[in-house]
């Protein structure tokens, strides 16, 4: 779970390196922050992150209102973070669709733990094997059964395959993917992209100009679809 993505929003730039720092020392590689709500989910939008934290008290727009812009399209995992304890904000928190409710002041071993209980029920572990509708996808191996033949996956398209997988029947990015290829600066490869989709379509889809398993989402990115339904 340690290689998920976490972004961390409150507008307390102490609270911010604290939990940055807290995630950092439990083995957490991928953080990201945000000091306010619209900075929160232009992050969100172009990152895609696994998990948010979020505090209720942002300066221009309260947690639960980013929640609820979130919400709209995604269940991505979101843990609320307040200094405030009343029940009411705990209600409007779970009523929102926060999966989970932290009070500051907090133990640090507390978070990791309603974090790591999160990332668990959200990401279940998977088998080493996907089902599409005309191929099967060997993880451990980097390969694809199709129609009988094996198809060898190169390492970029094994790094995209697992980025649509973590995410399956959800919206991946351009940006997301892009990133999960090349890293932090990935401006300009989206043409490299668009071919490496090409090759892997060819390997994984019945007719590559009719894809059912690895589709487009026009304007916005790709979503991949397993066998019998989304995990």
């Amino acid at each position: 779970m340690i290689d998920r993505t976490i972004l961390v929003v409150d507008d307390e730039q102490e609270i911010l390196e604290m939990l940055e720092s807290i995630f950092q020392r439990a083995g957490y590689a991928h953080i990201l922050t945000a000091a306010s709500g619209e900075a929160a989910l232009k992050i969100w939008e172009e990152k895609q992150p696994d998990i948010i934290i979020l505090d209720v008290m942002l300066p221009d727009m309260d947690g639960f209102a980013v929640l609820r812009r979130i919400r709209e399209i995604s269940k991505v995992p979101v843990l609320m973070l307040t200094a405030r304890g009343e029940a009411e904000d705990k209600f409007s928190g779970f009523e929102n669709g926060a999966d989970d409710y932290l009070i500051k002041p907090f133990l640090p071993k507390e978070l990791l733990f309603r974090v790591q209980a999160i990332l668990k029920r959200a990401y279940p572990l998977k088998e080493n094997k996907v089902y599409l509708e005309a191929s099967v996808i060997d993880l451990e191996k980097a390969e694809v059964l199709h129609h009988g033949e094996i198809f060898p996956l190169t390492a970029k398209e094994m790094q995209l395959l697992e980025k649509l997988y973590a995410n399956t029947g959800r919206i991946v990015t351009t940006g997301a993917l892009c990133e999960a290829v090349c890293g932090e600066f990935w401006q300009g490869y989206e043409s490299t992209l668009a071919t490496h989709i090409r090759h892997l379509r060819e390997k994984i889809e019945e007719n590559p100009s009719r894809p059912v398993s690895l589709v487009t989402v026009r304007g916005l990115g790709y979503r991949l679809h397993t066998k019998g339904g989304n995990k």
